[in-house]
This record gives C-alpha cells, structure tokens and sequence, in this order.
C-alpha cells in the first residue's frame, strides 16, 4: 500500500532504467507521477499505483522533486525547455548518462531557469535499483542532497561527491575506464590460455582471486601518487617492463592479439625514458596525466 507521508517523486523517462527507477520509488511508498514521449511504457507502472501525468508540465509539477534518465543531455534540457511548467521552487536529478562539462552546463542551465539541481550517475543495472547492491552518486549543493536524501535512498546506496556538479559523471567514466580495463585483461589472458586447451570458466576462478588482489594495492598506491612520491617498494618499473615483454613474446608466440600488452609497454618505456624506471609502478600516472 502506498505511504502517503512519504514525499512525492516524478519521474520523466521511462526507458529499462527509467522503469527501475519509478518502481523502486513504489516499493518504497512515494506517490510517484511518471512521464514519458510513449506513453504506452507507463502502463505497468500506472497498474502498480503510479500516476501517469497528460504532459511533462504536469509530470513536473506534481512533485518538488523530479528524476530524469532520458538518451542525453540535450534531451533534457529539449524536454524541460519545451515545457510550460514553471520550474522554480522543483529539484532536478539527473541521472542521464553523459560527461562532466554536460553536466555543469545544465546545471547552470537549470539554475537559470529557477530550479535546483543535483546530477548524478547510476552504477548499477536496472534489475537492482532498489537495492544496497545499487549505488548512485550525486554531486550538486549539499544542502539539497541533504532534503531529498531520505526519497533518493529508495533507489539504492546513494553517495554525495562533492558540490562541483560534474564529479558523478567523472566517477562514472574513471569507473567505466577500470571495467573495461579489468575485462580487457581478462579477455587478454582468456585468448591465451585457450591456445592450451584451458576454458574460460576455469581461468576466470583463477582470474578472479588475482584482480582482487591487485585492488588491495591500490590504496598503497594511491597514497604514493598524492605524495608525488614512487620509492620502489615492490618492484621497480623497469622490473615491471621486462615482465611486460615476456608477455607481448608470448602472446605472438601463441598467435594471440598483443596490442593491449604493447600499449603496457610503450607507457612503461616513456616513463623509463623519463628517468622514471627505478621508480615504483603508479609513477605511470604521470604519462596518464598528460594529453
């Protein structure tokens, strides 16, 4: 049944996410209003107690706070600008995916227009929002998190970054840059195996173990980039290029792709170059840094 003390949420876009979304905030108890440019996606949603608003004017005004996952940025701000609905007085969260200037700019956009404005990034697929397993992070003043936290908490783990309104987005694509590494890698050391007969199920056990591991580095790591400081307490860099030729030679020994292990091996060899080779691996953030 739903809570009618609970605050009530709009939601515009109502994509696999979108959906999410408005069902988690449901089961929650919000009274929700929902609106979408098919509105035939908002037949299940109405059948399990939301309101489907006539017009996004109307989706916006049905709630002081409205949550937008629509295709982009411009699709916001196309949507919300044809729109006759005052916008002073509503929060906006956006949890369109999208960069880090995109996201200052509506946001600046949105101040403009009179309303208030947290964006934000969902890491997580749909079938979890809801859930502690979903986590979405918002960046924008912390004044506002703080009087819509209690509704946003309804979709997941929900973590405030900072008030620079382009840190969720940045967040969601160094995470995406470490997913498709961490994958990448995996796929790398896949291709090889298999050239011995070995499947993918098996190393993956294996794999697994090994990337936690390296995870527990990275907080070592990380201390020594915010110190400018790389002593070798491990191994140093050029130990770590040896190894990375031992890799590409076995990867074209095995007629395995190498262009990923090379691509190791030139940043190793500029920052060798640079006099940086008896220093210790996270020194590499140096050639990450540069343009």
């Amino acid at each position: 049944m739903t809570n009618r003390t609970a605050a009530p949420v709009t939601v515009i876009g109502l994509g696999l996410m979108g959906r999410a979304l408005a069902t988690a905030f449901l089961k929650a108890g919000h009274p929700t209003t929902v609106w979408n440019r098919s509105p035939s996606r908002a037949t299940e949603l109405v059948a399990g107690g939301a309101r489907s608003a006539p017009s996004i004017g109307a989706a916006l005004g049905a709630s002081p706070l409205t949550v937008l996952c629509v295709t982009d940025y411009r699709a916001v701000r196309e949507l919300l600008g044809a729109s006759e609905a005052e916008l002073a007085g509503t929060t906006l969260v956006n949890l369109t995916s999208g960069d880090s200037a995109q996201a200052r700019e509506t946001a600046r956009w949105a101040e403009q227009h009179g309303a208030r404005y947290l964006d934000g990034a969902i890491m997580a697929v749909p079938p979890v929002i809801g859930t502690a397993e979903a986590t979405i992070l918002l960046s924008g003043p912390h004044s506002d998190f703080d009087t819509h936290r209690t509704t946003l908490e309804a979709l997941g783990t929900v973590t405030h970054l900072g008030e620079d309104h382009g840190l969720a987005a940045l967040y969601d694509v160094a995470g995406l840059a470490m997913m498709w590494s961490v994958l990448n890698a995996w796929l790398q050391g896949t291709a090889m195996l298999r050239t011995a007969g070995v499947d993918a199920a098996t190393y993956a056990r294996f794999a697994r173990r090994t990337a936690a591991g390296v995870a527990d580095w990275l907080p070592g790591y990380a201390e020594q980039i915010d110190r400018g400081s790389f002593p070798a307490e491990v191994a140093a860099l050029e130990t770590d290029a040896r190894a990375m030729t031992h890799l590409i030679e076995e990867s074209e020994a095995l007629g395995v792709n190498a262009e990923l292990p090379r691509l190791f091996k030139t940043m190793a060899d500029r920052a060798i170059a640079a006099g940086h080779g008896g220093e210790q691996y996270p020194v590499l953030i140096e050639e990450f840094s540069k343009p």
